[in-house]
C-alpha cells in the first residue's frame, strides 16, 4: 500500500474535495454550507481521495471554529486520523452530521463507525448526540403564549449573570463540560464568547421577564455564516418546569421571521427531552442528527 498524501486545498484545487462518495447522503447539506477552500483538506492514496475534512467559521476569522465535515473511506481510518492530527489549526471540536434514521441502515451505521474510529485515533471522544432542526415559513409561526415580557439589554454583564444562573442544573452537554473544568462562571463566559461571535446585531438579544419584572430567561436570535438560527434559549432554575423555554423559542422565531428569515436552523441535545418537545411544538422538524466530538487542542495539533 502506497503512502498517503495529505493536501490543504485552495481555490484552484477545491474541486478535489468533491471526488469522494457520500454514503451518508449529506451532499445537499454540504452544498449549501460555505467552506473556505483553504480550510479544506484531503488525504490521497494512489490519486484517490480516501479521507476529507472541512473546517468552518466566519470567512473573516483567523482560524476556524469547528471541524464541520469529516469523511473516511472504509479501511482508511489511520489516513483520516492523520488528516486531523496534522491540521494547522488547533480545533477542539468535531461535528459529524448524520441523516435521520441512520441507525436503521447497516451501510450508514458502518460509515459512521469508520468515521468515529478515525476521530478517536486522532484524539477525539464523543461528547453528545444532538437533533438538528430547520423551521420554514410554511410551518407557520408558533403561537406566543403572552405570559412574558421581552426587552433588549445592552449590558453584557447582565447577560453574563443570567448565563451563570442558567448554567446551574443545565442539561446542555457543552455547558456541563465547561462546568466540570471551571465551574458555572467558565460555562457562562464560554457561552457569552460564542454569542458575541455571531455576526448578527447585538440588539436582538432579549431578556424575558414575568409581568412583575422577575427575570425568567434569555433568548438569542442570530445569524451565523449559514443563515438565521436560534443561538441560545435558557431559563433560570427557579422558573423551570413551567414550559417557559417554549415561550422564549416562540419569541425568537417571531423575531427572526420579522427580519425576513426564509429558514431558521436550531439544535438541542438529544438528552434534553423538554427542549426537544418545545421545538416540536413550535413547528421545528428534525432534519438531521449530529454527534459532537471533543479533544484538547494538543491532541490534534500537527
Amino acid at each position: 500500500m502506497t503512502d498517503v498524501v495529505i493536501r490543504t486545498l485552495d481555490e484552484s484545487s477545491a474541486h478535489l474535495f468533491r471526488t469522494m462518495p457520500d454514503p451518508l447522503a449529506l451532499s445537499d447539506k454540504h452544498r449549501t454550507t460555505r467552506y473556505r477552500p483553504d480550510w479544506q483538506r484531503i488525504a490521497l492514496r494512489d490519486g484517490r481521495t480516501v479521507a476529507r475534512a472541512a473546517w468552518w467559521g466566519r470567512p473573516e476569522d483567523p482560524e476556524p471554529l469547528v471541524i464541520n465535515w469529516f469523511d473516511v473511506a472504509e479501511g482508511e481510518e489511520e489516513a483520516g486520523a492523520e488528516l486531523l492530527r496534522t491540521a494547522p489549526w488547533q480545533t477542539p471540536e468535531l461535528e459529524l452530521d448524520l441523516p435521520t434514521g441512520w441507525r436503521d441502515d447497516p451501510l450508514r451505521r458502518d460509515a459512521v463507525a469508520v468515521r468515529e474510529s478515525a476521530a478517536r485515533q486522532a484524539g477525539y471522544s464523543p461528547l453528545v448526540q444532538r437533533f438538528l432542526y430547520r423551521w420554514t415559513p410554511d410551518r407557520g409561526l408558533p403561537e406566543r403564549p403572552g405570559r412574558l415580557l421581552f426587552t433588549p439589554e445592552p449590558d453584557d454583564d447582565v447577560f453574563l449573570g443570567l448565563l451563570r444562573r442558567i448554567a446551574s442544573g443545565t442539561l446542555d452537554a457543552h455547558a456541563r463540560r465547561a462546568i466540570e473544568r471551571g465551574g458555572v462562571d467558565q460555562a457562562a463566559r464560554e457561552d457569552l464568547e460564542i454569542l458575541r461571535w455571531f455576526p448578527s446585531p447585538r440588539e436582538w438579544w432579549q431578556i424575558a421577564r414575568t409581568p412583575q419584572g422577575d427575570p425568567v430567561g434569555i433568548h438569542i436570535p442570530a445569524r451565523n455564516p449559514g443563515g438565521p438560527c436560534v443561538a441560545f434559549v435558557g431559563v433560570v432554575p427557579e422558573h423551570r418546569g413551567r414550559g417557559y423555554a417554549y415561550d422564549l423559542l416562540a419569541e425568537c422565531t417571531h423575531l427572526l421571521a420579522a427580519q425576513g428569515a426564509e429558514f431558521i436552523a436550531a439544535a438541542t441535545d438529544q438528552g434534553n427531552v423538554p427542549m426537544a418537545a418545545h421545538f416540536t411544538k413550535a413547528g421545528y422538524p428534525v432534519v438531521r442528527e449530529r454527534v459532537n466530538y471533543w479533544s484538547d487542542p494538543e491532541a490534534t495539533a500537527g
